[in-house]
């Protein structure tokens, strides 16, 4: 099964109501935002990246940027850099852009989420593909993520 079967499979086991939008394929969040007709600010953007020897799974609102330092002081590192294309193909099978904000039991990594996500009611996100996305009440996403919350967004 796909990631995107797999994530509709496990909102529907736990009876979370959610609603899927497939378009023509979405490059930016802007782009993303405007296919399933939302706000870019519900945007879930997951970014995997290395933090000294592992990788973790990062997800912020998709109007914002991520803070490296604030992640380098959270994980308590002084090694971080985003995952490359090739090891995001290897790690997950997807490409940029179609990373879903989902760790385990979907995705084998640590997930963090910023604080931006959880202001918002819902969270859309692309899910496995350029071409489906998801949009379900931020409060289930929280409860069936098992997330750490803390704020590693740019403040300008």
């Amino acid at each position: 099964m796909d990631i995107y079967s797999n994530i509709c499979a496990f909102l529907a086991d736990r009876n979370v109501v959610f609603r899927t939008v497939h378009h023509h394929p979405t490059f930016t969040s802007e782009e993303s935002a405007v296919a399933r007709g939302e706000e870019v600010k519900i945007g879930g953007k997951a970014l995997l990246m290395k933090v000294d020897n592992d990788f973790k799974l990062f997800v912020i609102s998709a109007a914002l940027k991520a803070d490296s330092k604030k992640i380098k002081n959270y994980c308590k590192t002084k090694s971080i850099r985003f995952a490359t294309k090739e090891e995001l193909l290897e790690l997950t099978t997807l490409v940029p852009g179609s990373v879903p904000p989902f760790g385990r039991p979907i995705l084998n990594f640590d997930l963090f989420v910023d604080p931006s996500i959880v202001e918002n009611e819902k969270i859309a996100f692309n899910a496995g593909s350029l071409t489906d996305s998801i949009v379900m009440k931020t409060s289930d996403y929280l409860t069936l993520s098992n997330a750490v919350v803390f704020s590693f967004s740019q403040t300008e």
